[in-house]
C-alpha cells in the first residue's frame, strides 16, 4: 500500500516515523523547507523518553515526483489546508483514501447535516477551495489523542498518548476503514474504527477549544488554567455554548464541562498545540478550534457570547504578535 505523509511535523512525524519503523507500507513525506532537509539528511526521528526510533525516508516537494497514493494522510494546521490541498493533487487518484489527522471542525462537518446546510464554512474552507480539491466521498475521519512536539524540525518528541480513532464521515463502518485500521495498528498504534467519528471529533474538540486558546493567551499550562476558578468557570460556559451546537448536529455530549476538565486534570501540567506554537513564534489554529464553533452557532442561531469572547480575545492576541492574520 502506498502512504503519504502531508506535513512531517509533531503529528505526521509521529505516524510517518511509526509506520516506516514497522515498515508497514510504501511511504513517502511531502514536505518542505528545514523538515525536507531533516528528513533527507537523518530519516524519520522519533524521540520516546530516552528511545529514539529512526527510518529512512523518502521525501519531497515536488507531488508529481511521488505520484497516486493509496493514502493520504494531512496532518497539517487547519490555516495551512487550503493551499497545500491544491499542491497534493497529483497524490490524489479516484480511488486515493484522505485522512485528515488534524485539530478541530473539519472542512466536510456540514455534509449530511440539514441544520448546518451545504454551503462550506468561511472559516475553515472559504471559498470551497479544500471540499473541491479533497472529495468527501473519499475522506475518512480522524481523532489524534497524542501529546507530541518538534524540538527541531523532523525530529518528534512523544510525550503521551497512543490513540487514533478513524472511521466513516457519514457513520458505519466500511471494509476501506478496516484496512487503514489494520495498516495503523501495524504501526503500534491504539486504533478504534468508529461507527460515529463525526461525534468523536466534535467531542474531542469540545475538550480544547477552550485550554488552547486560553493557554496560548496567558501562557499557562492546562492546570494553571483550571485550578483559577474565574477562568476556568468561563472555560466551562464557552463548552456549554459549544455542546447545545453539538447536540444540533447530531453531537449530543451526555458529560458536563465540570466531569470533562476532571479528566483534563489528570494529563497535568501539560502545554496545549496552541501554547507550543505562540511560544515558537508559529501561526495559529484558531479557525478550526473556534471560528468555526462560532460560525457554526451563527448557522444554527445558537448565541454564542463566551465563544465569541475567546475567539475576539485570542484573534487580538494573535494579531498583536503576528501569529493570525490582520483583519
Amino acid at each position: 500500500m502506498k502512504v503519504s505523509i502531508i506535513g512531517a511535523g509533531a503529528i505526521g512525524g509521529f505516524i510517518g516515523t511509526r509506520l516506516a519503523a514497522a515498515q508497514a507500507c510504501d511511504l513517502s513525506a511531502y514536505a518542505r523547507g528545514a523538515t525536507l532537509a531533516a528528513l533527507r539528511q537523518h530519516g524519520w526521528r522519533l524521540q520516546q523518553g530516552d528511545e529514539l526510533t529512526t527510518a529512512p525516508a523518502r521525501a519531497s516537494d515536488n507531488a508529481d515526483e511521488l505520484g497516486v497514493q493509496d493514502v493520504v494522510i494531512i496532518a497539517v494546521k487547519g490555516q495551512a489546508l487550503a493551499a497545500v490541498a491544491r499542491q497534493i493533487a497529483p497524490l490524489i487518484g479516484p480511488k486515493t483514501i484522505i485522512l485528515p489527522a488534524m485539530n478541530g471542525v473539519p472542512w466536510w462537518i456540514g455534509q449530511g447535516v440539514a441544520a448546518i446546510g451545504d454551503q462550506p464554512l468561511d472559516s475553515v474552507d472559504p471559498g470551497g477551495v479544500i471540499a473541491a480539491a479533497l472529495p468527501y466521498r473519499q475522506v475518512l475521519g480522524c481523532v489524534v489523542h497524542a501529546s507530541t512536539s518538534t524540538p527541531e524540525p523532523g525530529l518528534v518528541a512523544h510525550k503521551m498518548g497512543n490513540g487514533l480513532i478513524i472511521g466513516e464521515p457519514a457513520g458505519g463502518d466500511s471494509p476501506r476503514a478496516q484496512q487503514l485500521g489494520a495498516l495503523l495498528r501495524a504501526g503500534g498504534f491504539d486504533v478504534t474504527v468508529s461507527a460515529n467519528v463525526r461525534y468523536d471529533i466534535w467531542y474531542k474538540l469540545w475538550g480544547n477549544m477552550t485550554l488552547n486558546p486560553v493557554s496560548a493567551i496567558t501562557g499557562a499550562s492546562a492546570d494553571r488554567i483550571l485550578d483559577d476558578q474565574l477562568v476556568a468557570e468561563f472555560c466551562r460556559a464557552a463548552m456549554r455554548e459549544a455542546a447545545v451546537i453539538g447536540e444540533r448536529i447530531d453531537c449530543r455530549i451526555a458529560e458536563t464541562p465540570e466531569q470533562r476538565h476532571l479528566v483534563t486534570r489528570k494529563l497535568g501540567a501539560f502545554k496545549s498545540s496552541m501554547l507550543q506554537d505562540a511560544e515558537a513564534g508559529r501561526p495559529l489554529e484558531l479557525d478550526a478550534l473556534v471560528g468555526a464553533v462560532r460560525e457554526l452557532g451563527q448557522r444554527l442561531h445558537i448565541v454564542t457570547p463566551n465563544i465569541d469572547a475567546l475567539l475576539g480575545l485570542t484573534r487580538l492576541f494573535g494579531r498583536v504578535h503576528g501569529l493570525y492574520p490582520q483583519a
